[in-house]
C-alpha cells in the first residue's frame, strides 16, 4: 500500500517539477512581472507535460510491447502506472441501530 502512495506521489511530483523547470527555461528569455502569470504558466505547462506523457503511456498500453509505455512512464517519474488494490463496496450502515434508536420510529 505504501508503494502505491509513493508511486502516485512521484507521478504527480515529477510533472510539477518538470513544469516548473520548463517555466524557468521560458522565463529566462522573457521578463514577466506578475507572479500570477508565472503561476498560471507553471500550472499550464505542468498539466500539458503530464497529459502528453500520460497519453503516450495510454497509447503504449494498446500497442504490442511495453517500450512506449515504459518510456512515457519514466518521464512521469515511474516506469509503470500504479496498481491500486480492488475493494468491494460495503452495504450502508444504519446509524440509528448503533445509536440505540429504532430505525422505524419517526
Amino acid at each position: 500500500m505504501t508503494t502505491g502512495l509513493f508511486v502516485s506521489a512521484m507521478r504527480t511530483g515529477v510533472p510539477l517539477v518538470a513544469g516548473w523547470l520548463l517555466t524557468l527555461a521560458v522565463r529566462a528569455g522573457v521578463e514577466i512581472d506578475s507572479a500570477t502569470v508565472v503561476g498560471a504558466v507553471t500550472v499550464a505547462i505542468a498539466l500539458g507535460y503530464y497529459l502528453v506523457f500520460r497519453l503516450l503511456e495510454v497509447v503504449g498500453e494498446r500497442l504490442p510491447g511495453t517500450f512506449l509505455q515504459n518510456l512515457a512512464g519514466l518521464f512521469l517519474g515511474w516506469a509503470r502506472p500504479p496498481a491500486y488494490p480492488k475493494f468491494e463496496a460495503l452495504e450502508p450502515v444504519d446509524g440509528a441501530r448503533y445509536l440505540g434508536g429504532d430505525s422505524t420510529s419517526g
